[in-house]
């Protein structure tokens, strides 16, 4: 259960390790923090987040639907400090029992699922009551300006070149109307410095089930 984008793979295999030098990193390490029991990533990548996970979590299920990501995501996890099985799956249909997770972790992928609302459902589903969503995404933008230059790329070739993602998706709204109660939310672009791109407006935070 996937799909195969080759060309993009490769080269979100080197952009990931440059945006992590650049500060990716940092926010990678924040993200996860505190974490403690079972947790399930949704869209684990080439499995950057992997060696940051606290001792508390006793496993990680890193579940990544594109093959070559997946076999990096593979190759990472020995080096991680908890244990983490790697694990074809779809956002919308993850390969989890009911209430089975302590906690869910999004990272830089509710951009390019299908159905924000449907990834979102699933992520619900598989919390048990009280569980813990975290999440480190790129979203829709606060100026009009630069909302309108990610209009204008996820309606031409962005998601084309990016696997399917879309630099302007209002993402906080999403969590919320899925049952989602935001307890941690920081606002930042990224990178720091530069001219903004489309997809530089990144949020991170926590949320819990309702």
């Amino acid at each position: 259960m996937g799909f195969s984008h080759p060309i993009f793979a490769r080269l979100f295999a080197r952009a990931s390790v440059a945006m992590d030098e650049a500060g990716a990193a940092a926010h990678r390490r924040r993200l996860v923090a505190g974490l403690h029991g079972r947790v399930v990533e949704v869209g684990a990548g080439n499995g950057r987040n992997l060696s940051h996970y606290p001792p508390a979590v006793t496993g990680v299920l890193a579940v990544e639907p594109e093959p070559r990501l997946r076999a990096l995501a593979r190759a990472a996890a020995p080096d991680a400090g908890v244990p983490v099985t790697v694990t074809a799956g779809l956002a919308q249909a993850l390969p989890v029992t009911d209430g089975a997770a302590d906690a869910v972790v999004f990272s830089l992928v509710l951009c390019s699922v299908p159905d924000q609302a449907v990834a979102l459902r699933e992520a619900r589903r598989v919390l048990r009551p009280g569980g813990e969503l975290r999440f480190y995404e790129h979203v829709a933008a606060s100026t009009r300006g630069l909302r309108r230059a990610q209009r204008l790329a996820d309606a031409t070739l962005w998601p084309l070149f990016c696997a399917g993602c879309h630099s302007g998706r209002d993402t906080m709204a999403a969590i919320r109307a899925a049952g989602f109660t935001v307890t941690e939310l920081d606002r930042f672009r990224f990178p720091a410095r530069g001219i903004p791109a489309p997809a530089s407006p990144h949020v991170l935070g926590a949320a819990t089930r309702s």
